[in-house]
């Protein structure tokens, strides 16, 4: 499986047998370019529109905002509902977190999580074995909120998302803090990687992908 980020909460996600879903495309106003790929499978964590832009998506595919499970093409999809603040939704409401299951390998999306995850949504998680979390905090989870987002679901390999860049002039944090928090992390050098099931344990830790420019 290919995973390539597309600056903020988008990444796409390629199968061996070449299925594409795509996370919570952007506005390009933003700031990063627009994510026109080709998709299949869309998933938007929620309705802002830095996370449902679907316009930008090129290709006939199926969206998914909703929570529940459901295979399609292939790919296991499972929306477990959270929220967007610490205040049970009452301040930027809702938020879905998607765990799609690709070659064997569990991906957990965050979307927008603005809050530490209760037991009962650990548990309705499951086992994640890659976790793309939001680490800038003000709109979501900070540095120290993600690290306990990590350390609740115990992934293999955990990618940081939505936080500050050059381009993207959100008032967020970098990287930086959740790294230390963290205890360090690797540079990709690039914006997509390959990850197998058989040797997933070698890309353990955390890795920093590039974002687009």
């Amino acid at each position: 499986m290919k995973i390539q980020w597309l600056g903020h909460s988008c990444f796409l996600l390629t199968s061996a047998s070449g299925v594409r879903v795509l996370t919570d495309p952007f506005d390009p106003q933003i700031g990063y370019p627009a994510p026109a790929v080709e998709a299949d499978i869309v998933t938007t964590s929620h309705q802002h529109s830095d996370h449902n832009y679907t316009a930008v998506v090129k290709g006939k595919f199926t969206t998914v905002k909703t929570a529940g499970a459901l295979t399609l093409k292939g790919i296991e999809i499972l929306g477990v509902p959270t929220f967007h603040d610490e205040a049970g939704g009452s301040q930027r409401g809702q938020n879905l977190l998607f765990r799609l299951t690709i070659d064997g390998l569990r991906i957990l999306h965050c979307g927008d999580l603005g809050h530490a995850l209760t037991l009962e949504q650990v548990k309705a998680v499951g086992a994640v074995d890659v976790l793309l979390v939001p680490v800038g905090g003000f709109y979501t989870v900070d540095a120290a909120a993600a690290l306990g987002v990590m350390r609740a679901l115990k992934p293999t390999v955990t990618i940081p998302m939505h936080f500050k860049t050059p381009v993207l002039d959100f008032p967020i944090t970098t990287v930086e803090p959740f790294l230390k928090a963290a205890g360090g992390g690797r540079q990709a050098g690039q914006s997509e990687v390959e990850l197998t099931a058989e040797h997933l344990a070698q890309q353990a830790g955390v890795l920093v992908l590039d974002y687009p420019h």
